[in-house]
């Protein structure tokens, strides 16, 4: 019961003439689950260029999930907004780019994906822990948080536009009253002060 007959792996076996018992796979062999015939999908590349558009369909499903996923494995670095001042870099690790800077905001969408599968700089590969779908979820909602922090005035429904333009001139009158109430001068001496 202790030694089953059968060959466990690496062990050596007198059956076959090089005496291994492990037999090399045969040339294209894939494992089951592994076959990836879409390049674009498990890579984000197609002939060594990013892919520019999410190979998958853009919905709000998506991007719920992304931002899930997004929380999980890449808010600590990279904070929720993607300024690069999440939790852990206020502890000492080195800060990473915010996705809002203009070089990567140019950037494909293959990208990010790839940065995800195989890591970049202090970043390592977070393929084992996170999968080919959830990798292309995280890519699309990194681009909306990138879009939510870069959108133009004049490229919001007129609603939203109105409703920001009226918390802009709140905010400035504020700002102005807090700045007039700070050049008034100061009272002279303490109020317990006696001469």
């Amino acid at each position: 019961m202790h030694d089953q007959p059968r060959i466990e792996p690496y062990e050596e076996s007198d059956f076959f003439a090089d005496g291994l018992g492990n037999r090399t796979p045969v040339a294209g062999t894939i494992a089951r689950g592994m076959l990836r015939e879409d390049v674009g999908f498990y890579t984000g590349l197609v002939d060594d260029q990013f892919l520019q558009k999410l190979p998958v369909a853009n919905t709000r499903q998506l991007l719920e999930r992304g931002r899930e996923r997004y929380d999980i494995f890449c808010s600590p670095c990279h904070s929720r907004v993607g300024d690069g001042r999440g939790m852990i870099v206020r502890r000492g690790f080195k800060q990473p780019s915010s996705f809002h800077e203009q070089r990567l905001r140019d950037q494909p969408i293959g990208y990010f994906y790839d940065v995800i599968t195989r890591g970049f700089g202090e970043m390592s590969s977070y393929a084992a822990q996170v999968s080919p779908e959830d990798r292309w979820a995280i890519a699309g909602y990194i681009r909306a948080l990138q879009l939510s922090q870069n959108v133009a005035i004049a490229n919001l429904e007129p609603d939203d536009r109105s409703a920001i333009e009226k918390s802009i001139a709140v905010h400035s009158s504020e700002s102005a009253a807090a700045e007039a109430q700070s050049d008034e001068p100061a009272s002279q001496g303490s109020p317990n002060h006696h001469d």
